[in-house]
């Protein structure tokens, strides 16, 4: 009997690459996908870890997929959540079959283990469901360099690297993603020709940092990201960068990006406050950004933009939230995220003095948040009457190259236009973030056209 299996995923687009692969791998292993998680002899939770808010949604989806299993299928926690917490994890969810940290292979029926187990560090723990590997370097069972399942819509995030090299102030990740370590350039490419879609968006803790790590026999701190989107270029449509430290926007990187035609760029900034930066152990300043921002835009005025925001790190004054909200009005970015900050143990951050109140941090996000969302409408609203390149991701709905899928907002189209399609439509009125777009008036579109 075909046992089956069900995934679950959280977090970002690094952990929806991570679970396609390990799908691949249990489909290879002779399992079937389930309908349901009612249906599953197996299910796998792929957790984040992040900040406190990801942490809870990932105790939360557990919990309540543990009501939702059957009692004779093994529930399986991987993920960020399992490396940085394996052992905690264990031993506060006795309901889990197995805390698997990266690099584990679980295979079905193997899940429960007896007596006592080798923690991330090699030494012993009493969680009889916590499976770890005592391989600290890159662990055998690689997530990075598995196969890729087909996807079914016409765009797909493609991994470049994992683990990061950077020490920020308020980023736990380096702790249990380890140093960077980039693929070979040649498998990515093979990957990217063999998903056969009209997009990738390429994605990795420190892009721009592709290749620095000599994987690929160059001297170290010889960067490979602008080779690898030059290639990546030549096998599809479109190729997304997300997304980019500021210190890494060389001007070869930005024509490199503007010649790929999407002009979109993911920018990490943080904060503007130079002082601020500095407690967060960051690059930059509002005015290095800004110039930044209107040297790229005087190379393509169309470029789009995109960035996060911390607000609330230890120390923020208010000179610092007034900086921030001058920036954002100067800037006039096409899309922001807005974040409390979230203490994470072992980091810098949480050394810090001056804690600031989580109520004057909510004041501070509604604030910004109000001051972006009218931005992001106004720059939408200038774009009814203009012509744009839709690719069609499902009936009904597309995005142009301002639109990074999943995170930002979408362009209605007729539906008669075919999924994995791309049309020149011009925009006909604007929804909040969303746009609505049809054929020119010129031109009727036939069911299945494209």
């Amino acid at each position: 009997m075909t046992r089956r299996f069900w995934v679950e995923t959280l977090g970002c687009p690094k952990n929806q690459v991570d679970s396609d692969k390990l799908t691949g791998t249990l489909l290879a292993d002779g399992m079937a996908p389930a309908d349901d998680v009612a249906d599953a002899d197996l299910v796998v939770v792929n957790t984040c870890a992040f900040i406190e808010e990801a942490r809870t949604e990932s105790v939360d989806t557990i919990l309540g997929i543990d009501e939702q299993r059957r009692s004779d299928s093994e529930l399986v926690v991987t993920g960020c959540m399992a490396e940085r917490y394996g052992s905690e994890l264990a031993e506060a969810l006795p309901e889990v079959s197995a805390v698997a940290p990266f690099g584990v292979p679980v295979t079905l029926g193997s899940t429960r283990k007896s007596g006592v187990g080798s923690g991330a560090n090699g030494a012993a723990t009493d969680s009889p469901n916590l499976l770890v590997s005592a391989e600290l370097a890159v662990p055998s069972f690689d997530l990075l360099e598995l196969p890729r399942l087909p996807v079914s819509g016409p765009w797909a995030y493609v991994k470049v690297a994992e683990g990061c090299d950077r020490a920020c102030g308020f980023c736990a990740i380096p702790q249990f993603r380890g140093e960077q370590r980039s693929r070979m350039m040649a498998s990515i490419l093979d990957e990217i020709q063999q998903l056969d879609v009209a997009e990738v968006v390429l994605v990795a803790q420190d892009l721009a940092a592709y290749g620095r790590d000599k994987r690929d026999g160059s001297q170290k701190g010889d960067r490979q990201i602008i080779p690898l989107v030059k290639k990546a270029a030549e096998l599809v449509e479109r190729v997304r960068l997300l997304y980019l430290y500021p210190s890494d926007l060389t001007d070869e990187l930005i024509d490199t990006v503007c010649a790929t035609g999407v002009p979109y760029f993911d920018l990490s900034l943080q904060h503007v406050s130079p002082p601020l930066m500095r407690a967060m152990r960051r690059w930059g300043s509002g005015a290095v950004f800004l110039d930044r921002i209107e040297a790229i835009r005087a190379r393509e005025p169309g470029a789009a933009f995109r960035s996060n925001f911390i607000v609330g790190y230890p120390g923020e004054t208010e000179a610092d939230h007034d900086a921030l909200l001058d920036f954002v009005e100067r800037a006039q970015l096409d899309w922001c995220g807005f974040f409390a900050y979230s203490e994470e143990a072992g980091t810098h951050g949480a050394t810090l003095d001056d804690k600031i109140a989580p109520a004057l941090t909510a004041e501070r996000l509604a604030e910004l948040r109000q001051l972006q969302d009218q931005i992001t409408v106004a720059r939408r609203d200038d774009l009814i009457g203009s012509t744009v390149e839709v690719l069609v991701d499902r009936v009904g709905e597309g995005r142009s190259y301002r639109e990074a899928p999943e995170i930002d907002g979408v362009i209605t189209v007729p539906d008669t236009l075919a999924v994995g399609s791309t049309h020149q439509l011009v925009v006909s009125a604007a929804v909040g973030p969303d746009l609505v777009a049809q054929m020119p008036s010129n031109e009727i579109s036939l069911p299945g056209e494209g």
